[in-house]
């Protein structure tokens, strides 16, 4: 049964309010459900592939102001971009004010967050005038401390009394205020972060992020031919996802739906009919199908492989191993082990010209029989909330591999049965994502024929 949502907060990308073109689309999606009640922009982004984002001409901008050297030209391109939009839709909005009080500050000496900011904060102005809602700037209703952090429970309690009596609204994304009144950026892609911040606000049913893509894939591209989507996928497996490496939203800007337990569905603005992914608290009454949900890796690990006999029962054994990488400010990927043995995974640049005193300051801490690195490892991570409870995931993960000759390194599997992580030689890193994926994903395409 199709559920049916009250209160949506939706976002969109750069890509899809890059041209007055873009802008039509994203009006045309928000228009279409009534539920779409607040809106959060980002900057207008590339048009074409060597277009320049509005964001980068302003740093630009900045830079060369910072310098004393002539930002003019960068500036009437940006004043170009934000009037070809407007002439575009029709409007009869003027930004020739907001464009001379950027132009100023620049020359008083602006900061770099002020500059940036001001993308997203322009491409606003120009949304709400388009599709009629409100204007709320963000800097009024998102906070960050002195020290520059986030204050999400400020931003909370004042964003959800400002919204409250509010039927429409356009949010800028990308940045709020500090507590002297000026302007503060999240980190690039920080609109990400304002749509679920306005969705905790709100109570949204349900937080739409738009973007160039039909949501996540299994699998990267660039390896696979053409992957297969994601339908559905749970915070902790996004999680997992990300940390290996996967192109998903970043921890920070799922944080705040997150902890509200609102859904995400990524969109894509150019294919308003596909459905997208889904992100959900829980899969309880979702079911996608798939043992599977995706497939990640990232290259440039070393495996410190430490042999003793009767390690098991030396007392913080592990301990002082792991003091060693403390000491040095270094941390840990894996830690998978055996009875008499014990493998440590960092990332390779972490040791890069100290790996002798290391291994030097191991054997002064716990005398090993045995110790060696192993270089050039690439670690990949099947990852799926069923496979816990399925036997014989492993076993066809291990067999896949066997099947195009790739020896695997290290094998390291959670208590929650959610991952399995497997190290590989990075000359065959590629060959065993493929062969994984194979063995899991095209028994799926079959059933769909």
């Amino acid at each position: 049964m199709e559920r049916i949502f009250e209160k949506k907060v939706v976002k969109f990308g750069g890509s899809s309010l890059a041209s007055a073109e873009q802008f039509k689309k994203s009006a045309d999606i928000i228009k279409a459900e009534e539920s779409r009640r607040f809106v959060v922009p980002s900057a207008p982004g590339k048009r074409c592939g060597n277009d320049t984002k509005v964001t980068d001409l302003l740093i630009s901008c900045y830079k060369k102001s910072a310098s004393g050297e002539d930002w003019s030209a960068d500036f009437a391109e940006i004043k170009s971009r934000y009037n070809d939009i407007i002439s575009g839709l029709g409007l009869n909005v003027s930004l020739d004010a907001e464009f001379e009080v950027i132009s100023e500050n620049l020359k008083k000496g602006t900061t770099q967050d002020y500059t940036a900011s001001r993308g997203e904060y322009l491409n606003g102005i120009i949304l709400a005038n388009y599709i009629g809602y409100e204007f709320v700037d963000a800097a009024e209703v998102i906070f960050f401390d002195a020290e520059g952090r986030f204050d999400a429970d400020k931003t909370n309690e004042v964003m959800s009394k400002r919204l409250a009596d509010v039927k429409n609204a356009v949010v800028p994304g990308f940045y709020g205020s500090s507590p002297d009144g000026s302007i503060k950026t999240f980190s690039r892609g920080g609109s990400d972060i304002t749509g679920a911040i306005v969705s905790r606000a709100v109570c949204a049913d349900i937080y739409e992020n738009w973007t160039d893509v039909s949501g996540f894939l299994m699998c990267d591209p660039r390896i696979i031919d053409d992957p297969r989507p994601i339908s559905i996928i749970t915070y902790r497996e996004l999680r997992e996802l990300s940390y290996m490496g996967a192109s998903v939203l970043h921890e920070d800007s799922i944080f705040p739906v997150k902890v509200a337990g609102i859904p995400i569905n990524i969109r894509n603005t150019n294919r308003p009919e596909d459905s997208g992914t889904l992100i959900v608290p829980s899969a309880e009454g979702y079911n996608s199908g798939d043992l599977i949900t995706g497939i990640a890796g990232k290259k440039g690990f070393a495996i410190i492989r430490i042999e003793k006999d009767m390690m098991n029962q030396e007392l913080g054994f592990g301990m002082r191993v792991l003091k060693v990488f403390a000491d040095r400010g270094i941390p840990f990927e894996h830690l998978p082990s055996g009875i008499d043995t014990m493998c440590v995974v960092i990332n390779e640049n972490d040791i890069k010209d100290i790996e002798d005193e290391i291994i030097t300051d191991i054997c002064k801490a716990v005398n090993p029989d045995h110790i060696d690195i192993s270089h050039s490892i690439g670690l990949i991570a099947i990852v799926g909330r069923n496979m816990a409870g399925t036997p014989g995931t492993a076993a066809r993960i291990f067999s896949a591999l066997a099947r195009v000759g790739v020896n695997i390194r290290m094998i390291d599997q959670g208590s929650s049965e959610l991952n399995i992580i497997v190290g590989v030689e990075e000359k065959s890193f590629n060959r065993a994502i493929k062969s994984i994926y194979l063995e899991f994903c095209i028994e799926y395409e079959l059933q769909d024929c």
